[in-house]
């Protein structure tokens, strides 16, 4: 919507309430937003929480953009670090969810219900941290998460970090096995239409802004992301055509 030609010159004044969910944001598309007076309020949750889990308050909007809130009414909340034990502040970890909007299991998989509930809790699969305000921020899904040289990287940082360039439309991570460092990330991208960025402009950002691990070794050029039917970026598509070495058709390496 913000590429809207439209968008420049419309009449806000009168939203009241503008939400946004289904899939983590970019911050610095929050910011487009926020700068034709808009603030967003991000929530999160899930079909298996009926749905909601945690939403942010409008006054908090702009001074906590990136993060998904507090946990709503009666519901509960904690981080589990991979080793079972509890996350503190700023540490990451695995959202688990409980309470009376939480679905007492799946018809007919005991095999996920044993894999997916903990004493009452649900594994939501995505990693997440809370700051010292005890606002909640979702990374990314664990699933998502990709290692490289022996270090984590999450897409959805490195997407943020892409979504800083003007010229691009949108953009997604994956990683696809690397003999070198296990795994490397590419980076799919679609640019707007009238605009321009070279893979060259691209890495060098990515270079000044992340760790050189988290730095995608490919640039994928697409015309648009596939996306499911709820309009998210379908991560399993990209993988089926880039995610093995020597499919990313007209990719762009970075130098060593």
């Amino acid at each position: 919507m913000a590429q809207h030609p439209a968008f420049a010159t419309s009449d806000f004044s009168r939203l009241v309430i503008c939400g946004v969910g289904g899939a983590p944001m970019p911050v610095p598309l929050l910011k487009v937003w926020e700068e034709r007076g808009v603030a967003l309020q991000q929530g999160y949750g899930m079909t298996e929480t009926s749905p909601a889990v945690l939403t942010l308050d409008r006054e908090d909007a702009r001074r906590k953009a990136g993060s998904s809130g507090k946990p709503v009414l009666h519901t509960e909340v904690r981080i589990v670090k991979p080793d079972g034990g509890e996350a503190g502040v700023g540490e990451l970890g695995e959202l688990w969810v409980k309470g009376p909007n939480v679905t007492p299991g799946y018809w007919n998989r005991p095999d996920a219900n044993r894999t997916s509930f903990t004493d009452g809790w649900l594994h939501t699969g995505d990693a997440t941290r809370m700051d010292e305000d005890g606002f909640y921020y979702i990374v990314d899904r664990w699933k998502d998460m990709y290692i490289s040289g022996g270090e984590n990287v999450y897409p959805a940082e490195v997407e943020n970090v892409l979504h800083q360039i003007g010229a691009i439309a949108e953009a997604a991570v994956i990683g696809i096995p690397d003999a070198q460092w296990g795994e490397v990330g590419i980076a799919i991208v679609a640019v707007k239409t009238g605009h321009a960025v070279t893979d060259v402009e691209i890495h060098a950002h990515c270079a000044a802004n992340l760790a050189r691990f988290k730095c995608p070794r490919l640039i994928q050029f697409v015309d648009a992301l596939p996306r499911n039917a709820t309009g998210k970026i379908h991560k399993p598509t990209l993988r089926s055509m880039f995610g093995s070495p020597g499919s990313a058709g007209r990719s762009h390496a970075a130098a060593s």
